[in-house]
């Protein structure tokens, strides 16, 4: 598979750091940012480029060359006037044979691409993004997908959003199916990939999110840049990649993220507990994932739906956004063993593997994102949370007797 990368950008936003030399030529850690991002291809196979260029193209070709002596093949298509992040795909369309991964030059990332395009073939799918949660999702595009990870809506900065939604945005890391430039009909020389090409493609039933904790963050400003170059120099860049073992600090919901009201029913009842948001950022910047395990016998009982249940982590993963901080993925289990309940759901009332204090949910959790268990923690309010914590090997913390809160075992044990 080839890799386009679009490379013409001036950069505007982040010339305070470094205005001799384009965008995707700033030093990152002794090294050019794109130097960091065709040595992460090279190492996983990916070395056919193409690269589309135009402000200070000479610069980047000069560098590179034909990418001879950085172990790839680089060819090069130069914008001699603007044609949009997207305009080029069509000029070099001959080039790019039945599928291609597209890339931003200036997003640092470490991810398994061989992993991402495996899902892509999986889905039969025209179009898979990789989508991550992230710090500002109120400012971002957001992806919004059924349970198939099909999407159905995406919505840029200027849509209206609804009041709650999940933190999954597009990270600029795309695998497209090359027959969808022949089929999608586009106007003019400047054309926007994902307002005239991607986006009205959700409704087909054949553009796919690939939701992952990996890594990838554009440095668009000079304050990402300084929290990318700090992150690299770390190492938290490489250790996100899921062909490492990760950590993980998995989360009950009730009595730990949100205040305790019994079996929560009603949206309205939602209320993140004070400090929750700080604590869960210390997670984020910890280099442990964020991972919520929660108990739903309501849905079982009938009580609540999974549609509801879904807005009410909508409500949350909202709430921890506009503080600046996310969680890497929620499960639930919607079972519960006990028969008899007026409007309760036949299939669910059984005895299940997921139900804490059994440790499906964490097993499940540790088998996506190669988790090493051994080295993460539980944290809850039950010593449910702590039985399914001590099945599954990790490390456990009891709020009420072992911490006082959420942010007081961040504190003590994380960050």
């Amino acid at each position: 598979m080839k890799t386009v990368i679009m490379a013409g950008g001036k950069g505007t936003r982040i010339a305070s750091v470094n205005s001799n030399v384009p965008k995707p030529m700033i030093d990152l850690a002794g090294k050019p940012v794109l130097e960091h991002t065709i040595e992460c291809l090279r190492s996983q196979g990916f070395d056919e480029i193409i690269m589309t260029v135009s402000y200070m193209a000479d610069v980047i070709m000069n560098h590179f060359g034909d990418g001879e002596n950085f172990g790839v093949k680089i060819e090069y298509y130069v914008e001699e006037k603007p044609l949009g992040n997207a305009g080029a795909l069509f000029r070099i369309r001959d080039k790019l044979g039945d599928k291609f991964l597209l890339l931003n030059a200036d997003v640092i990332f470490d991810v398994d691409l061989n992993r991402f395009a495996q899902y892509h073939s999986d889905k039969n799918a025209l179009v898979t993004l990789f989508t991550h949660p992230n710090s500002h999702p109120y400012d971002s595009g957001i992806i919004i997908a059924d349970e198939n990870h099909s999407v159905t809506q995406w919505l840029t900065k200027e849509d209206v959003r609804p009041q709650w939604y999940r933190n999954r945005v597009n990270a600029g890391i795309h695998i497209i199916e090359s027959s969808v430039l022949d089929d999608v009909e586009v106007s003019g020389e400047k054309i926007d990939l994902d307002r005239q090409i991607l986006k009205p493609l959700c409704s087909s039933g054949r553009v796919f999110c690939y939701d992952s904790p990996e890594y990838v963050k554009d440095m668009g400003t000079p304050e990402r840049y300084m929290q990318v170059q700090n992150d690299f120099l770390s190492g938290r860049v490489h250790a996100r990649n899921l062909k490492h073992k990760q950590k993980a600090v998995f989360l009950d919901r009730d009595g730990t993220i949100n205040k305790f009201v019994g079996f929560l029913r009603n949206i309205e009842d939602f209320e993140l507990l004070p400090d929750v948001p700080e604590a869960i950022r210390r997670i984020n910047s910890s280099g442990y994932l964020a991972i919520v395990v929660t108990n739903q016998p309501v849905i079982a009982r009938g009580e609540v739906s999974v549609s509801e249940l879904e807005e009410i982590h909508n409500k949350m993963e909202t709430l921890l956004g506009q503080e600046g901080a996310y969680l890497d993925a929620i499960y639930y289990c919607p079972h519960h063993p006990h028969k008899g309940y007026e409007g309760e759901i036949p299939e669910l009332k059984i005895e299940c593997d997921c139900r804490k204090p059994k440790p499906g949910m964490l097993l499940r959790a540790a088998d996506d994102f190669n988790i090493d268990l051994s080295q993460s923690w539980i944290i809850g309010d039950s010593e449910n949370d702590i039985l399914a914590g001590k099945a599954a090997g990790c490390k456990t913390g009891l709020i009420g007797s072992d911490y006082d809160s959420l942010y007081d075992f961040i504190s003590r044990e994380i960050a």
